[in-house]
């Protein structure tokens, strides 16, 4: 008398099974993660633009009320927030020689500065550089 092999029920996973699945999420993980990472020093980067817009319209504000631009963002009341200040070292440089002219820059630090981007400037014409980046 034959008596049929009885199937064994298979519980839990192969090796095989768990290292594709293991190799999948590494390469999901290998494409999704930079273009995260992008996205977030494109924000940052974006934070720190509307800083330097917000430090422009105080100076301009300070101008009208006091004839001369200020180099110190205390004189205008104004200092930068931390999410910005722990990426970005921004300062105001003012000439008064002449027609009175301001220029804002921010120097990117720590891994912001892995964007290559460098120095975000904006000037009191308007000007910002690099062009590309605003």
């Amino acid at each position: 008398m034959y008596m049929p092999a009885t199937p064994r029920h298979q519980r839990g996973f192969t090796l095989i099974e768990l290292m594709i699945t293991v190799v999948i999420i590494g390469i999901l993980a290998g494409i999704a993660l930079p273009g995260y990472q992008n996205s977030v020093r494109k924000s940052h980067r974006s934070a720190a633009q509307a800083e330097m817009l917000d430090i422009a319209n105080r100076e301009q504000q300070f101008l009208l009320a006091n004839r001369s631009y200020t180099a110190t963002l205390s004189s205008l009341g104004y200092s930068i927030p931390d999410d910005v200040a722990a990426r970005y070292t921004c300062t105001v440089a003012v000439t008064s020689s002449g027609l009175p002219t301001f220029t804002i820059s921010c120097v990117p630090t720590s891994l912001q500065s892995a964007t290559g981007v460098g120095t975000l400037t904006l000037d009191s014409t308007g000007a910002k550089t690099p062009a590309s980046e605003w």
